[in-house]
């Protein structure tokens, strides 16, 4: 059986024709942000500045919350939304230790994880239904399977702890580095490595220890 999560990440991530890719300004380190300019005006409570940051990072965050929930989800588009109202909030604490849209996007990931966390039991009983239909081989059958896996592995993220959950979604689903993921954190490099590797290792363990998991991965 291959690995779920070297299968999820030799696939680009999570990314798939039904799961939009974050859009957007490129993240862009401190140095370099483009949207730098525009902090200083949107705290003081300059309109165009907050209209125009709102705008940049608009595609990047709903790619993420669809990302994270699946790009059906009916509560993606009210987490981007929460989202960007965080992000402006938040304009008085940003230091800029990194880029805007990283800023944005660790708090995108994390209010994504947090619903996905309170539909916990619901996403788990509509998985054990769908993993309990057969996987055949033929051509449609194999998109259904990939659709199956892609909500497998956000139930399982959800499972995880928040911080390890966090670190394993931004890198995993969202093509983080570990530099990267540690600059929107503030975590040091070694600890979102650990965090990563323990989130791996436990989503390993409850992929083997369940039977329909190990069918949708095998």
């Amino acid at each position: 059986m291959s690995s779920p999560l070297v299968a999820y990440e030799s696939a680009g991530g999570g990314s798939r024709d039904d799961d939009p890719p974050p859009d957007g300004p490129s993240p862009a380190a401190p140095q370099g942000d483009p949207l730098a300019h525009l902090v200083a005006p949107a705290t003081r409570g300059d309109r165009q500045a907050v209209d125009a940051l709102l705008r940049a990072i608009a595609p990047r965050v709903l790619g993420v919350a669809c990302r994270i929930l699946g790009a059906n989800s009916p509560e993606a588009e009210d987490v981007a939304q929460e989202a960007l109202v965080a992000v402006c909030a938040g304009l008085p604490r940003f230091r800029g230790e990194c880029s805007v849209v990283f800023y944005a996007t660790r708090i995108a990931v994390r209010l994504a994880l947090q619903t996905g966390r309170s539909n916990r039991a619901r996403t788990r009983r509509e998985l054990e239904a769908e993993a309990a239909e057969p996987i055949a081989s033929s051509t449609p059958d194999e998109a259904a399977s990939a659709s199956k896996r892609r909500a497998a592995l956000r139930a399982l993220l959800e499972l995880l702890p928040e911080d390890q959950a966090e670190a394993l979604a931004m890198q995993v689903v969202i093509g983080m580095s570990l530099q990267e993921i540690a600059d929107a954190t503030g975590a040091p490099v070694n600890t979102i490595r650990s965090r990563i590797w323990l989130a791996k290792q436990a989503t390993r363990a409850r992929i083997e220890r369940n039977p329909r998991y190990r069918e949708l991965f095998r």
